[in-house]
């Protein structure tokens, strides 16, 4: 069950983008609306996510269950769509987000389904102030639309427990990301409503992965994600000029 947050929000959060996605929540599950590239990444990044995890912790990633047992914490977790299909793969899943009504969309959309994940109205902040840590902790596309992302990075840091993994899915910051994610994407063919991101808190991967560093986690693997604008399609690339993800480590 949802839980309402009674504490001030933490410097990370940002009412603006909070309004933002509030207005949106109703929207989440729409396959061919405004949601419709996220659908199509999730696709793409559960099969990457299963098949590293599973590559590092010996498994079969066609058996029915392959996360069968381990803890996720799906950070940003919006209408439910990662966290899901993680519980789907047999992930024991906490979904957190810090827009009540994504959290109450989610909660609506996953009842009766019989999966095992739960979601929860708090900031990673307070998750991390109360000791929680996790197998694996999923931060994708979050990191772009936080105030204060050396706290809130401090914060999921800690959520990973020692000898856990992570992955963080965000967009870069160059020249290349501003004509793509922010032109092309929002005004030219309008896949995303105008707004959406703010090119300048993109981080580069060697930002994150400095503030990734200062807890110790190691960067494991860096891919990126392309996107054609004329199928729609999207697929795992070396290139990580526009969307990139990374995969850490916690000794």
């Amino acid at each position: 069950m949802a839980s309402h947050q009674t504490q001030a929000q933490p410097g990370s959060v940002d009412p603006e983008e909070v309004a933002r996605y509030t207005a949106l929540a109703e929207k989440w599950w729409d396959t061919t609306g405004l949601f419709w590239p996220l659908h199509t990444l999730n696709r793409l990044r559960v099969a990457y996510i299963r098949d590293r995890l599973c590559e590092r912790l010996d498994r079969d990633p066609a058996s029915a269950r392959p996360l069968e047992g381990l803890k996720v914490l799906d950070i940003g977790c919006g209408g439910g769509i990662l966290s899901e299909s993680m519980a789907r793969l047999g992930a024991d899943v906490h979904g957190i987000d810090v827009t009540p009504r994504n959290i109450a969309v989610a909660s609506l959309h996953a009842r009766g389904q019989d999966l095992p994940l739960r979601y929860e109205a708090v900031s990673a902040e307070e998750l991390a102030g109360r000791g929680e840590q996790y197998d694996l902790v999923l931060n994708m596309e979050v990191v772009e639309h936080v105030a204060d992302l050396p706290g809130f990075m401090a914060a999921c840091n800690r959520l990973v427990r020692p000898g856990g993994y992570g992955f963080i899915a965000t967009i870069n910051r160059n020249p290349v990301s501003f004509l793509v994610a922010i032109l092309g994407a929002e005004y030219l063919l309008r896949w995303l409503p105008r707004g959406t991101h703010q090119w300048r808190r993109f981080p580069k991967p060697g930002e994150l992965e400095s503030l990734l560093a200062a807890d110790g986690l190691e960067v494991i693997e860096r891919i990126g994600v392309r996107v054609n604008p004329f199928t729609r399609g999207m697929s795992l690339t070396g290139y990580l000029g526009v969307n990139y993800m990374l995969m850490t480590h916690t000794p």
